[in-house]
C-alpha cells in the first residue's frame, strides 16, 4: 500500500512567531504525533508527518490561519534582520515596530526570495535573496539589490527606496522576473520606474557593509537589565514538548514573540532576572546543551539534508583536532545544485558522474570569497575535485591565509591603547586578564566586575565561586588567562 508522508513548511515572516501563534503549531504537531521540528536557513520552521496523521495536521494549519507548504517549496520565507535588534544591533532606525510595519504590507506570498536587513548587524546575510533590500544612512530608505534567479551576480538599484514602497516594488519585480518580460537586471530597472511613481532617493554613496564578524548567539546573555536566550541544536532537532513548554513560559511570563534565526537557532529576548531560573529549569529539563564551541557555530547546511549535517559534523570534529580558529569566518556546505546557501568557503559536492557511481565518487570543491566577507557573492576556486578526507587539511590551510590576510591590515607601527595606557612594538608591558572561552568576554582586574559584586582592582583568583560570565553565563573554570598586549580584538 502507497504511503504519503508530508514534509511540511511554515513560513514566519521575518522570523517573528507569537507566542501564542507558535503554542498553536506545537500542540497541532503534538496530535500529529510529530517528534521534532527543524527551522530552516530562511527562518522557517518545518516538521515531518506521517500519512495518517498528515491531513488533519493540515486542516489544522489551515483553519489556524499558518501558512504552509507540504512537500513544496514554492514560496519562500521573507527573512528580515528583525531578531538582530535590540542586542546585536542598538544604534540605527531601523526599529521593530518598522520591520513589523513593512512586514505586514506585503499582501501577496512571494515567490522570490526577499531579504529586509540592517546594514551594520552582520548576523542575517544581505544578499542570499533575490530581491534584498539593506538600509542605508538615510532614514527610511534602502538600498536595493537584484540577484536574478539561478544566478549569483548581484545588480544594484539606482535609487533608495522607501519603507513604504517595499511590498509594492517587491511584488513588481517579481511579476516581470517570473512571467520573463525582461530578459535582463539592465532592463529591469525602465520597467519598474514604469509601474510607478515611487517614493525614492538616489544612491549618492555605494553600500559599505561591515566586516563579517558572526556574534555568538547561544546560551543566557544580559542585555542591559534583562536577559536574551539563545538556543542552538547540533542535530538541527528540536522536541515538540521542548517547543511546546518554552510557549508556555512565554505566555505566562508575557513574552509576546520568538525569533528565529538564518543559522537554524531559536531566540527569545526579554527574560526577566526573576524568571531565569525557570527558563534554567526547562533548559535542563531536555538536556539542552547551552555550551556549544564557537567554531561549530558557524556553519550553514541546506536545510532537513542528514548528509550535509554528517559532513560539517565531520569537518568540525577534524578542525577541533587541529586546534584552528575558524572566528570571522563562515562555512557552507552545498550538497544540492543552487542550493542559494552563501559563505566566506564554501565546501560543494560535486554532481558530475553516472548516479549509480556518484556515492562512491563523491568529490568537493572549496571555494571562497575574495575577501573573506561571507556577504559577497562572488567567489574564488581554491581546491577542485577533493575527498572527504582530504577536505580538513586544505581548510585548515585556508584557515591561515584568512588570518595572514586579517594581519595585514594592522596599522604600522602597531599602536593600541588598553585601559588609557598606549603600547607599541618593544615596549608592551605584559598584563595577564582572564578571557571566557565560549564568547571572548575579558575579566579585568583593574576593572572587575561592579555588576557581579566584583569591584575593580579585584584579581580573578579571589572573585566569588559562582562567579560567571556576564555576556553568556559560563562558569568561572570557563575563563583562561591570556596576555592583554597580545589581543587583536578577538572576536
Amino acid at each position: 500500500m502507497f504511503r504519503k508522508n508530508y514534509t511540511v513548511k511554515i513560513n514566519l515572516p521575518g522570523g517573528i512567531v507569537a507566542a501564542g501563534e507558535l503554542y498553536a503549531i506545537v500542540e497541532a504537531a503534538e496530535r500529529a504525533k510529530v517528534t521534532y521540528m527543524q527551522l530552516g536557513t530562511r527562518q522557517q520552521l518545518f516538521c515531518k508527518v506521517t500519512d495518517k496523521y498528515g491531513p488533519a495536521f493540515l486542516r489544522e494549519l489551515q483553519e489556524a490561519g499558518v501558512s504552509f507548504e507540504a512537500n513544496e517549496d514554492r514560496h519562500p520565507n521573507i527573512v528580515s534582520s528583525y531578531v538582530t535588534e535590540g542586542i546585536f544591533t542598538t544604534q540605527s532606525w531601523v526599529s521593530e515596530g518598522l520591520y513589523k510595519d513593512i512586514l505586514s504590507a506585503f499582501d501577496f506570498n512571494p515567490r522570490l526570495k526577499i531579504n529586509l536587513v540592517e546594514k551594520s548587524q552582520s548576523f542575517v546575510p544581505f544578499f542570499t535573496g533575490n530581491i534584498n533590500f539593506i538600509s542605508s544612512d538615510i532614514g527610511n530608505y534602502w538600498y536595493l539589490y537584484i540577484r536574478l534567479p539561478q544566478t549569483t551576480h548581484i545588480h544594484p538599484w539606482k535609487d533608495l527606496i522607501c519603507s513604504e514602497d517595499i511590498p509594492r516594488i517587491s511584488r513588481i519585480i517579481e511579476e516581470l522576473i517570473l512571467r520573463g518580460t525582461v530578459a535582463s537586471a539592465d532592463e529591469l530597472y525602465p520597467a519598474v520606474l514604469s509601474h510607478g511613481p515611487f517614493v525614492t532617493q538616489p544612491v549618492k554613496e555605494e553600500l559599505q557593509w561591515p566586516v563579517f564578524d558572526l556574534p555568538y548567539y547561544e546560551g543566557f546573555n544580559q542585555w542591559k537589565n534583562k536577559i536574551w536566550l539563545g538556543i542552538y541544536r547540533r542535530e538541527e532537532l528540536f522536541p515538540v514538548p521542548f517547543l511546546k513548554d518554552i510557549c508556555l513560559i512565554c505566555l505566562e511570563t508575557r513574552i509576546g514573540q520568538l525569533y528565529t534565526t538564518p543559522w537554524k537557532s531559536l531566540i527569545i529576548k526579554g527574560i526577566e532576572e526573576e524568571h531565569r531560573a525557570m527558563w534554567g529549569y526547562v533548559m535542563g529539563k531536555y538536556r539542552i546543551n547551552l555550551r556549544h564551541a564557537g567554531n561549530e557555530l558557524n556553519w550553514q547546511v541546506e536545510d532537513m539534508n542528514e548528509e550535509g549535517l554528517r559532513l560539517k559534523r565531520y569537518l568540525v570534529r577534524q578542525l577541533d583536532l587541529e586546534d584552528v580558529r575558524t572566528a570571522g569566518l563562515c562555512f557552507a556546505i552545498k550538497t544540492r545544485p543552487k542550493s542559494g546557501l552563501s559563505g566566506s568557503v564554501i565546501i560543494r559536492k560535486q554532481t558530475a558522474g553516472r548516479m549509480d557511481q556518484r556515492k562512491l565518487l563523491d568529490r568537493y570543491d572549496i571555494l571562497h570569497t575574495p575577501d573573506f566577507n561571507a556577504n559577497s557573492k562572488e567567489y574564488i576556486l581554491y581546491r577542485k575535485g577533493l575527498e572527504k578526507e582530504t577536505l580538513s587539511v586544505y581548510l585548515v590551510s585556508l584557515c591561515k591565509s584568512f588570518y595572514e590576510q586579517q594581519s595585514k591590515r594592522e596599522p604600522a607601527p602597531l599602536r593600541r591603547s588598553f585601559g588609557g595606557i598606549e603600547t607599541s612594538p618593544g615596549h608592551d608591558k605584559t598584563v595577564t586578564v582572564f578571557q571566557c572561552r565560549h564568547c571572548l568576554t575579558l575579566y579585568d582586574e583593574q576593572y572587575g566586575d561592579p555588576d557581579a559584586g566584583e569591584p575593580a582592582g579585584r584579581p580573578f583568583e579571589q572573585t566569588s565561586a559562582d562567579y560567571a560570565c556576564p555576556v553568556c553565563g559560563s562558569d568561572k573554570e570557563d575563563f583562561r588567562p591570556v596576555e592583554k598586549t597580545t589581543l587583536t580584538g578577538a572576536a
